[in-house]
């Protein structure tokens, strides 16, 4: 019954997830975490940062860790393609769809309008994962972290995959 579950909650997250990633992590998580329970917060954060410092989309790392971790290698099969389906399905459509319609002020408002829901659905995910965070750190170790992340970003254009693996690497090593 496990399977089930993984097919619709991974279904519905990627389905309703407009905008890719960014807005269907947070939906994923909802489904993960308060609701399923298949993973904790530190757990899905850990995950999630592994997951963006590998190739490739997240969306499809994220459902193949849990799948597998829940129903082996046939959990890990379903929720892939609970994730890829909505998202090639939709795509075929939304493509055709929007061709026809590219010039309509009414698709490109509809597009501008998901943007700020979407920024809100990723502040909040960061939110609920930096309690933990600080919670399993501390304050002033996570805002260096952050700080400097967000300095050799912006400054530096390090790309943020590298600061991923310095960030375990330092954790790794200072934080054992």
């Amino acid at each position: 019954m496990e399977w089930l579950q993984l097919l619709y909650g991974f279904f519905m997250a990627n389905a309703l997830g407009y905008g890719g990633g960014p807005s269907s992590i947070p939906l994923m998580y909802q489904e993960i975490v308060p609701h399923h329970h298949w993973l904790d917060n530190a757990q899905f954060s850990n995950m999630l940062a592994l997951g963006n410092a590998l190739p490739g989309p997240i969306a499809t790392k994220i459902a193949a860790y849990v799948g597998y971790d829940i129903a082996g290698w046939f959990g890990f099969f379903i929720a892939l393609i609970a994730t890829v389906l909505p998202s090639a399905a939709a795509l075929i459509i939304l493509l055709k769809i929007l061709q026809r319609f590219r010039q309509s002020q009414i698709v490109k408002g509809m597009t501008l309008l998901v943007q700020p829901v979407i920024a809100i659905m990723m502040l909040i995910l960061t939110w609920n994962n930096s309690k933990d965070s600080i919670a399993a750190i501390n304050i002033l170790q996570f805002l260096g972290i952050a700080l400097v992340s967000l300095w050799l970003m912006t400054k530096k254009k390090v790309h943020p995959a590298l600061l991923i693996v310095a960030a375990f690497v330092y954790g790794g090593v200072f934080l054992s």
